[in-house]
């Protein structure tokens, strides 16, 4: 049990840090005005969805080698002559 007492001084540190991080965390969080979230929510839902970027027409893009590993290694069978 005594090997363990050294642990004492990292536990009570990481504890004391985690106490003060969360406490800090805590004045950050000021509350927004409901008109003022409703206001960024519509303006959110009301733009254009966001489309994925696609190359041009013609314009060749390298599709990687796919993978054909089962996760299992396996020899090459030999041929018996």
């Amino acid at each position: 049990m005594e090997i363990l007492l050294w642990l004492v001084p990292s536990v009570v540190v990481t504890i004391v840090a985690m106490l003060w991080v969360a406490w800090l965390g805590r004045e950050g969080r000021g509350e927004v005005d409901r008109e003022v979230a409703v206001r960024r929510l519509a303006t959110a839902l009301e733009g254009e969805p966001r489309r994925r970027h696609r190359p041009a027409p013609g314009y060749a893009v390298e599709q990687p080698a796919p993978d054909r590993s089962t996760g299992i290694a396996v020899r090459p069978s030999r041929r018996v002559s």
